[in-house]
């Protein structure tokens, strides 16, 4: 069954892409030209030139550790319409899984996206600006449409393993331009450091 989907990040909510320990990130069958940094490393996601793309076949398994403990609040997931993610399985906690065995695990959650899903979504930096004065200078970015996690099954997250098990047209590769993840730390006693994201 399909999560809910929102059309802005909740209040609170904070950009988890500061908090995300890169030297421990791995994605099994990505191709070597077209790499997970394109679509998680800050200055490479914004490139709309840029993706991740699937290697031997459709399937992507990423493993994303933290610096520190966070609670997953919703995930976003940009990507082109006919090649793009469909169903996607979190598991949090989970250390060496491989295509090998992850369907040994329940996942933790089960997204279905849709083409309208993967599309982008602009979430604005603060919630005083107007769609309609909104002027070049205000801070925006482009995400695909952020989607609601069972919050409980991701209250202590230490490390989240994504598997991408198929995409929208079953096609031989799949394409992913961008991946947020959106949350906050268990310990909130260092908010400051947070990038935050605001409802507009």
């Amino acid at each position: 069954m399909s999560a809910e989907s929102a059309t802005a990040i909740p209040r609170g909510q904070v950009d988890l892409l500061d908090f995300i320990d890169f030297s421990g990130v791995e994605c099994l069958n990505q191709s070597t030209s077209h790499s997970l940094s394109n679509a998680i490393k800050q200055g490479y996601r914004e490139d709309d030139g840029l993706n991740l793309e699937s290697d031997a076949d459709e399937q992507l398994l990423i493993h994303i550790p933290f610096n520190q403990v966070i609670k997953l609040h919703s995930i976003a997931i940009k990507g082109p319409e006919e090649d793009g993610p469909k169903t996607v399985k979190l598991f949090s906690n989970k250390e060496h899984m491989g295509f090998s065995n992850v369907n040994d695990y329940p996942p933790s959650d089960t997204v279905v996206l849709s083409p309208d899903t993967l599309k982008a979504d602009i979430i604005f930096s603060s919630c005083y600006y107007d769609v309609d004065v909104l002027d070049k200078e205000a801070s925006t970015e482009k995400y695909g449409k952020p989607v609601v996690l069972k919050y409980v099954k991701f209250q202590n997250v230490r490390s989240l393993t994504i598997f991408i098990e198929d995409n929208q047209l079953d096609s031989e590769i799949t394409k992913v331009q961008k991946i947020a993840l959106f949350g906050t730390t268990v310990d909130t006693t260092d908010m400051k450091s947070l990038k935050k994201i605001e409802d507009h």
